[in-house]
């Protein structure tokens, strides 16, 4: 299977035999120059998924990160904040939903644009429907409606993902994923400066020199968040659609749901045996570190005193050019250097970074000290995010593209996303430092499994 072939070409020899020595020389003699690596980010596929990348990264801050802020300034407590994070726990199990975007046609859209690009339309949609709701309503007046908003965002924005991993998998070869994985994170990032500094900076213009929380000034925000989805819409409509795959055809229900449903998974069971539940462990653990600490950011920004303008200038802005930094770094060493090295520098680095926040929680209102630490921690989450898609997407066969990786990158945020529930909880029996400490020591356990997955062979290759 393809999936298969291309993994063994992104772990290292399990064995010092001559011939992992043979094929390992022979990898060496296939790497590109540098030129050769950095020419793909010019090419058409790599600008388009800039721009979806950009759809892709608005709507997860607005649900998890941005409005964590907007909740904070409405007098809204962190241990209300933190299980709100829950909602985003949609990501976590858009694996249930994926089969069916990945074979289910949408009457009249899959018709005039295909598999992929129906299912990306439908749900840039939902995700504009729900981020007018929220702008909308304001959670000091009622919390329910506005979380209820934020779940249609996170549902279309977690079916979005779906159907963008897709497309971008089947619009390329395994060879390039890495970076085509380096230019979708550039517009993810982008999106963030725009989902982060961009409603801060609109909200604290609407509002003024008017003192404390102004419902209005977010309302303002929400609703230019939601007409930045039109960019995602434009570019899937003047996309192409990769070349289908044929699908078997089924003659009644129970084969439909053995192709949609068991199927996908079956195939990465049988590909890596036992092995399956190391590599899922990896993936289930690999970002944990950073996910629950990213939830209590912006509630640790408003309550160590720092200005909308100076988290969007620092935080959401030069922060995230340094992610930026980070995913093309990552991206082009992952080409030259192999994933899995890589993923073990962006672990380790990751969960380094973390210390730092927890040194930031003992100066207060330091600015500069603000701008050197967010600087370490995006370069590093950068860096780990570029080598992680390439990992991901080397584990996935074309074949069931969608179902898997949406499996993937399900049990990526799925415990992540649980434990970060509880962030607020614990930041208000221990403080800031000793939560920022707990965070980075989570961290730990993921550079033995990383060790461990690069020994992993499939099936196939033994």
């Amino acid at each position: 299977m393809a999936a298969a072939a291309s993994f063994t070409t992104m772990t290292e020899p399990s064995s010092p035999s001559s011939s992992s020595a043979s094929s390992e020389t022979q990898d060496r003699g296939n790497r590109r120059s540098w030129a050769q690596a950095l020419k793909i980010y010019a090419e058409p596929t790599s600008l388009r998924m800039l721009a979806l990348g950009f759809s892709a990264g608005l709507p997860p801050l607005l649900v998890l990160g941005t409005l964590g802020f907007w909740l904070r300034e409405a007098g809204i407590e962190r241990s209300t904040i933190g299980y709100l994070s829950w909602v985003g726990l949609a990501y976590g199990f858009k694996w249930v939903w994926s089969p069916l975007v990945d074979r289910l046609p949408i009457p009249l859209l899959t018709r005039l644009l295909g598999r992929r690009r129906s299912w990306l339309l439908l749900a840039q949609g939902l995700i504009m429907a729900g981020l007018l709701g929220m702008a909308f309503n304001d959670p000091r007046a009622a919390l329910h409606p506005l979380v209820w908003c934020a779940l249609a965002v996170a549902f279309g924005s977690a079916t979005q993902d779906i159907a963008l991993d897709a497309y971008r998998i089947e619009s390329a070869t395994v060879e390039d994923q890495a970076a085509l994985a380096a230019t979708y994170q550039t517009g993810y990032r982008l999106a963030m400066i725009w989902a982060g500094a961009g409603v801060l900076w609109v909200a604290a213009q609407v509002q003024g020199d008017a003192k404390g929380y102004v419902v209005g000034a977010w309302s303002v925000a929400y609703m230019a968040m939601a007409a930045s989805m039109l960019v995602g819409a434009l570019t899937v409509l003047l996309s192409p659609e990769p070349r289908p795959r044929p699908l078997p055809a089924a003659r009644n229900l129970r084969e439909w749901l053995q192709g949609a449903l068991v199927a996908p998974f079956a195939d990465f069971v049988s590909r890596y045996r036992w092995q399956a539940l190391l590599l899922l462990a990896l993936i289930g653990l690999y970002r944990v570190s950073d996910v629950v600490m990213g939830i209590m950011a912006n509630p640790f920004y408003v309550d160590m005193g720092y200005k909308k303008e100076e988290v969007a200038a620092v935080t959401k802005v030069f922060g995230v050019v340094m992610t930026l930094l980070g995913g093309f770094v990552g991206g082009s060493m992952a080409v030259r250097w192999g994933v899995m090295r890589v993923l073990m520098l962006g672990a380790i680095l990751s969960a380094a970074t973390n210390m730092l926040f927890a040194w930031l929680a003992t100066r207060g209102h330091d600015l500069t000290a603000l701008v050197w630490v967010v600087s370490a921690d995006n370069l590093a989450g950068g860096i780990a995010s570029a080598a992680f898609i390439a990992y991901l997407s080397g584990l996935t066969n074309v074949q069931y593209s969608a179902t898997q990786y949406a499996l993937f990158s399900s049990m990526m945020l799925l415990a992540p996303k649980w434990l970060a529930g509880f962030s607020g909880t614990f930041v208000d029996a221990y403080g800031y430092e000793a939560f920022f400490h707990a965070t980075a020591a989570m961290g730990i356990p993921v550079l033995l499994l990383i060790y461990l997955a690069s020994r992993v062979k499939t099936a196939e290759s033994d």
